[in-house]
């Protein structure tokens, strides 16, 4: 297989959001039916705790191994925001496809998902599929055929396929791990596979040449698993329970062991693979671990030896938990990649989707007829916004007509007077004038109102001193030219001595001229202040 820098050669066009939105570091955990291990990002912490899960309790509850996982992270004093976890093997189906070379992973993952749904023995609703490019290889050129003229064209060599390496997990599995953190109180961000991240740990340990094969030997007190790994893909892993080691009787643990090993590298060899690993690396946190390599060193061929973790530089207290976390640090290392976790069951590579042109061109159609009506709409509501704005000038206008509608009607007689005064064509003024010098002086008689009462007539209130005085005004108008009717005198009680008051109604004929030069008027009493100027109020300015 191709070396893990090299896995594709040729331009694989990512979506630019496959990994903005995940936030740039997330804490590993991994855990069995008995430990926690926890990794904090950039390696700066490795911790181990047990889980406490009461024996009647259910392990397949969610809900338990939540609250056990959130027990353990509280007995650790650590409470990690964003998290990786990973799926064990027994839960993926793996396998191997060759695809024409397709650069958009989109449309590649397309291709996966129509080429595995096929052969999945569940609906592919159900399932959540993600991929791994291992490499891009060249399938051998047919050979020519012997029975053929010498003339014929020689066979066109086949186009280069792409070797992919498709895991699908059961979406049942992934929202029980999903349960687990809400119910452990933490977020998890990404789903992995365990055996990538443990053969991930082991090309951070610098251990084995890039690109070489090797098997990985993963301890556990009831359980061995053998992943066969090399260029940053693992094509093969199995895992197998054993009996725990009986105290002061390791024995037959390591033969246990050694056995499942055995007998996984043999079936590996079965499946027609490429080489036998070139070295086997044992670790855990068992004890047994270098008792299980000198037993495999006598059974097999190329170079056992248990994993050396020093080249990931952990803190000095980490060291004795690093070799029981190896897929927690494979977890970490891989989640920190520029490229990410090779497989990711919660955020999975996923195909482009149809186009549907009908559907597109009805939503399109809606969009512009949405896009109408909102522009006749807001015309409507500018012109309608235009015409309030001229009504609530005239209401505005109208309150204020309306405050001056007194004076306004006041303007309106004076005016109705004035026209009626210009329509007769009758100088009044001239004639008020003219009665002021007719009739008799104010200390016997004095106007108290002046009326045009109609075309040609004018009616006068007038208060007097005595009857006589009366009398004579009546001669003096009719000696001055005017038509007088009937005076009506009624006696009255005045202050200032004026005890007869009447109205006088005249009549003023066409032919009545008025000459003023020629007029006498009476002369004004000692007494009349009405020409004086006002008198200045004291304080004013």
């Amino acid at each position: 297989m191709a070396d893990r820098d090299a896995l594709p050669a040729f331009p694989l066009r990512k979506p630019a959001s496959a990994r903005a939105t995940l936030p740039a570091q997330a804490a590993a955990l991994e855990f069995d039916s008995r430990v926690l291990r926890v990794v904090l990002p950039g390696l700066s912490r490795v911790a181990v705790a047990p889980l406490q899960v009461p024996a009647e309790a259910d392990r397949a509850d969610a809900a338990v191994l939540g609250a056990a996982l959130a027990k353990a992270l509280d007995q650790l004093k650590l409470k990690p925001g964003p998290v990786v976890m990973g799926l064990p093997r027994a839960q993926v189906v793996l396998k191997t496809l060759l695809l024409p070379v397709i650069a958009d992973v989109r449309e590649l993952a397309s291709v996966v998902h129509l080429q595995v749904g096929r052969d999945l023995p569940f609906r592919t609703a159900d399932a959540v599929i993600d991929f791994q490019i291992l490499r891009q290889v060249t399938p051998p050129a047919p050979k020519p055929d012997a029975n053929a003229k010498p003339s014929a064209e020689a066979p066109a060599a086949p186009p280069p396929k792409l070797e992919v390496l498709v895991a699908v997990a059961k979406r049942d599995a992934v929202e029980f791990y999903q349960r687990i953190a809400t119910a452990a109180g933490v977020r998890l961000v990404a789903l992995g596979l365990l055996p990538n991240a443990s053969a991930r740990c082991v090309e951070a340990c610098h251990v084995v040449e890039r690109g070489q094969p090797f098997a990985l030997v993963s301890l556990r007190p009831d359980e061995v698993s053998i992943d066969v790994a090399c260029g940053g893909a693992v094509p093969f892993s199995r895992g197998a329970a054993v009996k725990p080691a009986e105290p002061g009787a390791p024995e037959n643990f390591v033969t246990a062991a050694t056995i499942e090993v055995v007998r996984s590298l043999h079936s590996y060899g079965g499946q027609g693979a490429a080489g036998a690993p070139a070295k086997i690396l044992v670790t855990g946190a068992t004890g047994h671990e270098v008792a299980v390599a000198t037993a495999l060193a006598s059974r097999v061929s190329g170079t056992v030896e248990p994993l050396n973790s020093d080249a990931l530089k952990l803190p000095a207290d980490a060291r004795a938990d690093a070799p029981g976390a190896t897929a927690a640090l494979g977890l970490a290392l891989g989640y920190a990649d520029a490229d990410g976790l090779p497989f990711d069951f919660l955020n999975p590579k996923r195909p482009a989707v149809p186009r549907d042109l009908r559907r597109i061109k009805i939503l399109a159609g809606l969009a512009g007829a949405v896009a109408l009506f909102l522009l006749v709409a807001g015309i409507r509501t500018w012109l309608i916004g235009k015409r309030q704005a001229v009504l609530d000038a005239l209401t505005a206008e109208a309150v204020t007509a309306e405050k001056h509608r007194p004076a306004y009607r006041k303007v309106i007689s004076q005016a109705t007077v004035v026209n009626e005064w210009v329509s007769g064509e009758r100088n009044w003024l001239l004639h008020y004038a003219h009665l002021t010098a007719v009739l008799p002086r104010s200390e016997e008689i004095f106007l108290t109102s002046f009326a045009v009462s109609g075309p040609g007539a004018l009616r006068l209130g007038v208060r007097a001193k005595s009857g006589a005085i009366l009398a004579k005004m009546e001669k003096q108008l009719r000696a001055a030219g005017y038509e007088v009717k009937p005076l009506a005198i009624t006696p009255g009680t005045d202050k200032n001595g004026y005890e007869f008051q009447s109205t006088v109604e005249l009549v003023v004929p066409a032919k009545l001229k008025v000459d003023l030069t020629k007029l006498q008027p009476p002369e004004r009493p000692a007494d009349d202040a009405s020409l004086d100027p006002p008198a200045r109020k004291k304080g004013g300015g």
